[in-house]
């Protein structure tokens, strides 16, 4: 995570995390293409990716004009994307602003093997202490450190909603986790994934990741990490892999977002909405897993909720990123800034990798609700904090949901 929880990046990567300002960004442009495309190397930055766009009668995937005419405003040639444009990282060619986002997908990139690879990108990373001293006054102690618990094997029966994020930046290939939530205009049919600001763009630095995907119940049957890889991709990822074909997250993050320290911390949320890489027979990601969790807006104050339960892949040592873990406790505060909205902060072991996995505790209707997600934490783990979700968290939801509701 960022030592202040960052999301978790590939092996030489590291990720950019939290926004700061009080407007919301729709990530719009966003499109699903599909290119036809093989990836090789592992965790490689320089995955290589052979596209076709043929007629859909020979079998190959058709790019739509209107579709390629868009990526052209923006400078991009879906010929030289598909064939490696992507990993061009310059300063002026780095779309940032809220309706800059496209993602093509990229058919076979993530891979086992690119998958395990990645890693926490902010390893040695922390929360600046002095982030915190302007506002002790709703900042309550530092929580003593919950030991995290290893997710009994057959996580889709424990924990359906949770997965991974995978996406490239500019420093390699980078993790996150995330969770499935409802789609208020698609019920029981969702297609929406709640992470972290941080795991989608990279704040005030930067601007969007690439190649952004999810995967359900990585690794579902927790396989060791000597055991992953011989495994087959429908071991890694028994649900498929789903492509990140819209983003949503907060201005505020876009705005002021930063790599370390609290920046953005308590705007840092992001709704992606998703489509299958192979086909899903018609269903969506929920139908698929079976279950999506709502979110909780109006959850209450600190002194009113019970424990929260965070649910994550931490990659930073002592953990290697593939294997699901869970953290429990009683929530307090923590105010990086005045001007800013206090966070949810608990103590939890789980490190980097583990940001932008989903907080759920008891809504305000009596029943399990998605009410954070990992944000930050300190350099030396011990504890995780996490956005309180309220107008900004609800308007990045709702526009994301709205964008897709005639589909």
């Amino acid at each position: 995570m960022r030592p202040i929880r960052p999301p978790f990046a590939a092996r030489r990567g590291r990720s950019p995390r939290r926004r700061t300002s009080p407007v919301l960004a729709a990530v719009g442009l966003a499109t699903a293409l599909a290119l036809t495309a093989t990836a090789c190397g592992s965790e490689d930055t320089n995955a290589s990716a052979e596209a076709s766009a043929s007629a859909a009668g020979d079998g190959k995937i058709k790019i739509p004009d209107d579709i390629k005419d868009r990526l052209k405003e923006h400078g991009i040639d879906i010929d030289q994307w598909k064939g490696g444009a992507w990993k061009n990282w310059d300063k002026d060619d780095w779309l940032r602003e809220a309706g800059d986002y496209i993602n093509p997908i990229i058919k076979d990139l993530w891979d086992p093997d690119r998958m395990r690879e990645a890693e926490d990108p902010d390893q040695g990373k922390g929360i600046d202490e002095n982030d915190l001293s302007g506002d002790q006054g709703v900042t309550d102690p530092e929580p003593e450190p919950v030991e995290a618990q290893a997710v009994p094997a057959g996580y889709h029966e424990n924990a359906p909603e949770a997965g991974k994020v995978f996406f490239d930046s500019p420093e390699g290939t980078m993790v996150c986790s995330a969770t499935v939530v409802e789609d208020p205009a698609h019920p029981g049919k969702s297609n929406l994934v709640w992470t972290a600001g941080h795991c989608v763009h990279a704040g005030k630095k930067g601007g969007w990741y690439r190649n952004i995907a999810f995967v359900p119940s990585y690794n579902n049957d927790a396989m060791s990490a000597a055991e992953l890889p011989t495994a087959t991709k429908e071991e890694v990822a028994p649900y498929g892999v789903w492509w990140a074909d819209w983003a949503q997250t907060s201005d505020q993050w876009i705005e002021r977002g930063g790599a370390t320290g609290g920046d953005g911390a308590s705007y840092d949320f992001a709704v992606i909405h998703v489509t299958p890489e192979k086909g899903s027979g018609g269903k969506s990601l929920e139908e698929t897993l079976g279950s999506a969790l709502p979110v909780d807006f109006n959850a209450p104050a600190v002194a009113q909720v019970g424990d929260i339960t965070a649910t994550g892949y931490p990659a930073a040592k002592p953990f290697d990123g593939e294997t699901m873990y869970q953290c429990a406790d009683k929530p307090g505060r923590l105010s990086i800034a005045k001007s800013e909205p206090t966070m949810y902060r608990i103590g939890c072991t789980m490190t980097g990798g583990s940001s932008g996995g989903g907080w759920v505790a008891t809504g305000s209707d009596g029943k399990p609700a998605l009410v954070s997600n990992t944000s930050i934490g300190p350099v030396t783990a011990g504890w995780l904090a996490g956005p309180h979700l309220g107008t900004e968290a609800k308007g990045v939801y709702d526009g994301v949901s709205k964008k897709f509701a005639t589909q």
